[in-house]
């Protein structure tokens, strides 16, 4: 997870996130503002995870802009930590909100195997 960690540091200071980690799964919270869940595309391949979000942005009624600060789109691509898995991962955007929420694989690195007795 260090790498993603690393990753995340490395964005721009305008982008607002937390990253959260339980025994099952990691939340990533991404503040997106202005995006929808139409607005933003989200893909994991390859063990990374690419978002990208853009927003509408008109001038309301007569009003022009004097100044635009807020960014319009968002491109990010991060590594997928070595023990989380995209199966089953979810996502959900909620008033310019992202939670990704990766499950983790099992941690023990081994499977058990029921045997039958065929002979009983």
């Amino acid at each position: 997870m260090s790498a993603l960690r690393d990753a995340l540091r490395d964005l721009s200071e305008d982008v607002f996130f937390d990253l959260l980690e339980s025994e099952d799964a990691y939340l990533l919270v991404l503040d997106v503002p202005g995006v929808s869940a139409e607005s933003l595309d989200l893909a994991i391949e390859d063990g990374r995870i690419a978002i990208d979000a853009h927003r509408e942005k008109e001038p309301i009624d007569d009003y022009q802009y004097v100044e635009e600060n807020r960014s319009l789109f968002l491109d990010v691509d991060l590594p997928l930590p070595d023990d989380a898995s995209d199966t089953n991962a979810t996502a959900t955007v909620d008033r310019g909100v992202l939670e990704l929420t990766l499950p983790k694989r099992g941690t023990s690195g081994e499977t058990t195997i029921d045997i039958v007795d065929e002979d009983a």
